[in-house]
């Protein structure tokens, strides 16, 4: 399993229709709005990176109006007190 963390920024008037569109894209589990520099932080969590790349290359930036821009934190390793793949019914 892979898992990202995806920071968007969002063109402000689009946050509503923005984060109603990322919640579709399957992989996506967790969606939070946070203060800072971004204003959204979604939680990918996928198979192999071809899956990861699908959504952060080609469905974020080319097919969800309001995004402008993102950056991509990769999780190397992970520590957890419940099996995460099970979870997340990931194979």
């Amino acid at each position: 399993m892979v898992t990202a963390i995806v920071l968007i920024n969002v063109h402000r008037p689009k946050l509503k229709d923005v984060t109603e569109n990322v919640m579709k894209i399957k992989g996506v589990s967790e969606l939070y709005t946070i203060a800072g520099e971004y204003d959204l932080a979604a939680i990918v969590r996928v198979k192999d990176s071809k899956q990861l790349s699908d959504i952060i290359v080609d469905k974020m930036p080319h097919h969800i109006d309001g995004i402008t821009h993102t950056k991509t934190l990769i999780a190397l390793d992970v520590e957890s007190k419940i099996d995460l793949a099970k979870a997340f019914k990931i194979k």
